[in-house]
């Protein structure tokens, strides 16, 4: 299935949400709260990573940013929406996501926009690649699994944003 990468923030409404995992059995759901407790806690870090990396400056990287920042807002979202659905509460272990999101986005700032640019090139195959592991080894509703394989997707854009921006000099600010 191919997705629409520019699209930031899918539409969601009301009737999308509902129970969800009534029937399923123990280690399926098991595997599903594993599965949506990782996917939530990597984007918090990776909505952390993004807003720390922003700067005042006006530039096409900070333009990138806020966009890459807004996106994997809306996936945190996706994630925290999915977990409530099927009754399952965040990771107790996510600030930890948070702090690293934060450690990772200010020490690449402090370095500079090529540092930027190679720590969310890093960030998103990390990403990519945890998303493959999890969509290959769980076996998801139809409806999460559409949502999980959108926000892979973009996972691909943003690298592709990233590596684009390297390759330019729009991207020193």
């Amino acid at each position: 299935m191919t997705y629409d990468i520019s699209l930031i923030r899918p539409e969601m409404r009301a009737e999308q949400i509902k129970p969800r995992g009534q029937g399923f059995s123990p280690a399926r759901k098991a595997a599903l709260r594993r599965g949506l407790r990782t996917l939530h806690a990597l984007e918090i870090m990776a909505v952390n990573i993004y807003k720390c990396q922003i700067t005042r400056l006006p530039c096409e990287l900070n333009v990138q940013l806020t966009t890459a920042m807004c996106n994997e807002m809306t996936h945190m979202q996706d994630f925290q929406t999915k977990l409530a659905e099927y009754g399952f509460s965040p990771s107790k272990t996510r600030w930890a996501y948070w702090t690293a999101g934060y450690v990772f986005g200010l020490s690449s700032r402090v370095v500079g926009p090529q540092r930027i640019l190679k720590t969310g090139i890093w960030a998103e195959n990390k990403a990519v690649g945890h998303y493959r592991e999890l969509l290959e080894g769980i076996d998801w509703d139809d409806e999460t699994r559409a949502v999980i394989e959108k926000n892979r997707a973009d996972e691909y854009g943003h690298i592709g944003r990233w590596e684009q921006l390297q390759r330019s000099t729009a991207a020193i600010c």
